[in-house]
This record gives structure tokens, C-alpha cells and sequence, in this order.
């Protein structure tokens, strides 16, 4: 009996974008507490592009051991194809989105590039009913980030990246610095904090103002004139969405009691000067939860908080994809539509 097949773009090596190819895989089994879901659009997103090229940032002894062929990708939309039986909480139509497997999945246990993927049901939502597929498989990793971050953690799972869990702070009445408000995480950053309450300090290109004054910035701080660095003061909290050994220069901005929040924390070492401070220094690794997406679907569908995309691509061209993203500037997300 020949094996169902579906397309997908999977990778034989590690490499650049050339690695990914647009070719026929065979369609997910169903497992018991799955849904497979016949995928519309695939958000992209970091982890993406680290693992295409075999995590080249960490150790060596880090690095990932994976089976390939092996197809990328966690954040999808799309609607509900079948249901495990016992499975009782989504059924056959269902218009879902989530972040598949995450972290558990981030060394190609995912599988989002492709026409079908299974998603266990716990990391499964109805999709917001008021945006389409590509807004909603553009909001998973990087909105669950900036919802980690900033507003409940949703799990108690150990930090690989600190000895102690990461606590989201009170943020009515605070000034919000946002670095890289324009990007993925940034610009739900941005209009996270201004939802709950606190003034808000975007930074970005100047291309990006318009941008960032209408998700609801209160300041925006053009970084290819001035580094913000040089003109703020005694902010709260910095949420710091770019990230690396250069996010220490924050430091000096924060009072003495507020934070900084390291979207990617690797290379800073900031303890110490921290320390003296008196500012704490947290990070948290995001994880999948169907829960917290149901939970933001309504505030996407109130238009609270909007998706913005910077560029679709078809799925058959994720190589373009991301050679766009490695270009950097690129304002929200990067989606590709699967037809």
C-alpha cells in the first residue's frame, strides 16, 4: 500500500537557506492526544533559521543531533483534518493555530513547514475568528514571548538559561523601554505594555515610526540616530527583544528596583554591574500552551493586540523566505502561505 505523501519543505544537511527543498514527505500519523491539521500558513520565526544551520552559535557539544530529512517550523494555522479518539476538544473543520512542540520539539520534532502537521491537543486554539490565517500563524512564538515575558510565565518548567524562574513584573503606571519594537517579539511587546498600562519607550529605524506611534508607542527612538542609551532615564523595565553582549548598555537607564528582560540573552555578562544596580536580569525560554493562545485570541479578535506582517512568501519558497530574514529590518512577521 503506497504511503500518503504531502509537500513539504524538508533539509538533508545543515546549511543556508539553499539547504531547504520543496519536495514530497509522508503525511503525520496520528498519535493518541493528536489533531492533524491541514496547514494554511507557517509563521516564521528564529529557532527556524538556528537549526537550519545546525545551532553554529553554541558549542560544539551543544549542538543538535537530528534525523534527517527534517522539516522546520512551529507556528501554524489552519484547520482541524482528523482527531485521535480520544481526543474530544477539537473536531474535523475547526479553524486552529498554535506553536507546535516547543521547546520540546526545537530540534526538528516540529514539522510546521508542510501541508499537514500533528499538534498534540494541549498546544492546540480556535483560531481568532476576526484574522486570517496568515495574521494568526504570524502571532504563536513571538506573541506567547512577549505573553511570557511580560504577563503570566504558564508553566513552572525549570530555566535552562538562569538557575531561578522568570517573573513577569506590574506594569500599570511604569515606563517600558521596548528595544527592537519593530520585530517579532517587539511589536507585541509594545502593545502588550501599553495594554496593561504603562508608558511606552519604542525603539526602532526610522522607517519604523509610523509603525510603532500606531501600535501604541508613546516615544519612539530612532536607534540609527541616536542610541537610546544616551537620552533615557530611570525607566522600570527594559525589554530587550535583540538582545546579545550589547544589552548591558541598559543597564545605566533602569531604576534602581526594575529589570531587564533578555529576549536572547546569550553572551551578555551583566550580573555583577546588575548587582550593584540593584536591577534584576531575567530571561525565560517560551513554551508551547494551547491555553494561553485561547486566551489571546480574544484580545486579537478585539483588535487589542494585532499581528503585523512584513512579507509573505509561498510555501515552495522558504529559501527566499529566509534570505529575507537574514537581510534584518524586516518590520512583524515573516509568513509563508501553503496553497
Amino acid at each position: 500500500m503506497s504511503v500518503k505523501t504531502m509537500k513539504a519543505i524538508q533539509q538533508h544537511a545543515f546549511g543556508g537557506p539553499e539547504v531547504l527543498v520543496y519536495e514530497d514527505a509522508p503525511v503525520p500519523e496520528l498519535k493518541p492526544g493528536e489533531v492533524r491539521v491541514r496547514v494554511h500558513a507557517v509563521g516564521l520565526n528564529p529557532p527556524d533559521f538556528h537549526l537550519r544551520e545546525g545551532y553554529k552559535a553554541l558549542p560544539p557539544e551543544w549542538r543538535p543531533q537530528v534525523d534527517f530529512p527534517m522539516i522546520l517550523g512551529t507556528d501554524v494555522s489552519g484547520v482541524v483534518e482528523a482527531v485521535a479518539d480520544d481526543v474530544k476538544t477539537f473536531a474535523v473543520g475547526d479553524e486552529v493555530y498554535s506553536m507546535v512542540r516547543f521547546p520540546t520539539g526545537m530540534m526538528g520534532g516540529s514539522r510546521a513547514y508542510a501541508e499537514y502537521v500533528s499538534v498534540p491537543a494541549s498546544e492546540l486554539a480556535l483560531k481568532p475568528t476576526r484574522v486570517d490565517h496568515v495574521q494568526a500563524a504570524g502571532a504563536p512564538m513571538s506573541l506567547l514571548t512577549a505573553w511570557q515575558f511580560l504577563v503570566a510565565r504558564g508553566h513552572d518548567e525549570p530555566n535552562p538559561l538562569q538557575p531561578t524562574l522568570h517573573h513577569p513584573v506590574p506594569l500599570a503606571g511604569k515606563t517600558v523601554l521596548v528595544n527592537g519594537a519593530a520585530g517579532g517579539v517587539g511589536h507585541f511587546a509594545v502593545q502588550i505594555a501599553k495594554w496593561k498600562g504603562a508608558r511606552v519607550i519604542a525603539v526602532g529605524s526610522g522607517k519604523q515610526q509610523a509603525l510603532l506611534r500606531d501600535l501604541g508607542a508613546d516615544e519612539v527612538i530612532d536607534y540609527e540616530t541616536t542610541a537610546a542609551e544616551t537620552v533615557v532615564r530611570d525607566v522600570d523595565l527594559v525589554i530587550d527583544a535583540v538582545g546579545g553582549p550589547a544589552a548591558a548598555r541598559f543597564l545605566p537607564v533602569i531604576k534602581r528596583g526594575g529589570a531587564l528582560f533578555l529576549v536572547f540573552p546569550l553572551g551578555i555578562a551583566a550580573a555583577e554591574e546588575a548587582q550593584r544596580r540593584g536591577v534584576t536580569v531575567s530571561t525565560t525560554q517560551v513554551r508551547s500552551s494551547g491555553a494561553q493562545l485561547a486566551e489571546i485570541a480574544r484580545l486579537l479578535d478585539d483588535g487589542t493586540i494585532r499581528v503585523v506582517i512584513g512579507s509573505q512568501f509561498p510555501l515552495a519558497e522558504a529559501g527566499r523566505a529566509h534570505e529575507r530574514a537574514a537581510q534584518g529590518g524586516s518590520q512583524g512577521k515573516i509568513v509563508l502561505k501553503v496553497a
